[in-house]
């Protein structure tokens, strides 16, 4: 559990950049009112291989709108993300812009229409007082909208299975291929030479001492 989501159980902290207040909405279903905020990103915003680095400015365009069961939030993302290439492991760099909507329930309100899997949702964006915690929703909208198997280009031709070169660089690089009906001679050619060697030199070591 993140330190926020734990915080989140005991109480909201209106000083925390990713907790908003609705006071002004005064739950008049219509009202409306729009909030921009720039922020640091919090940790594990992403996926193993691609994400938003911790601490790096994101941008939240929040459209904040009070109805019946509570409020509506309608937002957008924007950020940098940064990761590696799943097929030659260069570094890559990418934009993220992500849309996001999420009614928080009033602390008081119910939805008698709603599933069991879907009351439990409830209780997750669910108005604490005025506030309501952004961060999980951030979260989720942010997984969503990133690569699965992010790549530097759509036509990277990955690493040389062989020796690790990045194809890319030399589209043209290849290794002979040795026939496999010879590759065991190969490994005998060399020791059988040196091998012959050494059976000469002993001959003429023995003919020299014959000579003696």
């Amino acid at each position: 559990m993140h330190r926020r989501e734990q915080e989140t159980l005991n109480r909201l902290d209106h000083r925390d950049p990713l907790v908003f207040d609705t006071h002004e909405l005064g739950r008049r279903p219509g009202s409306m009112r729009k909030v921009s905020r720039s922020l640091p990103a919090p940790e594990g915003l992403g996926i193993e291989v691609i994400g938003v680095p911790e601490g790096s400015t994101v941008e939240l365009d929040l459209r904040l709108e009070a109805v019946v069961e509570g409020v509506l939030i309608t937002g957008t993302v924007k950020g940098g993300l940064k990761g590696e290439c799943v097929r030659c492991l260069e570094p890559i760099e990418q934009k993220l812009d992500a849309d996001f909507q999420e009614l928080y329930y009033y602390p008081e309100g119910t939805n008698r229409f709603a599933t069991a899997e879907e009351e439990e949702d409830e209780e997750a964006s669910r108005l604490e007082g005025e506030l309501f915690d952004l961060e999980p929703v951030l979260r989720d909208a942010v997984v969503l909208a990133l690569p699965l198997q992010p790549v530097c280009q759509e036509d990277c031709l990955g690493l040389c299975s062989e020796c690790g070169a990045r194809l890319t660089d030399d589209p043209d690089h290849h290794h002979d291929a040795v026939d496999p009906r010879w590759a065991a001679l190969q490994g005998l050619s060399a020791p059988s030479i040196e091998a012959g060697s050494n059976d000469s030199g002993t001959r003429e070591g023995a003919a020299e001492n014959q000579e003696k």
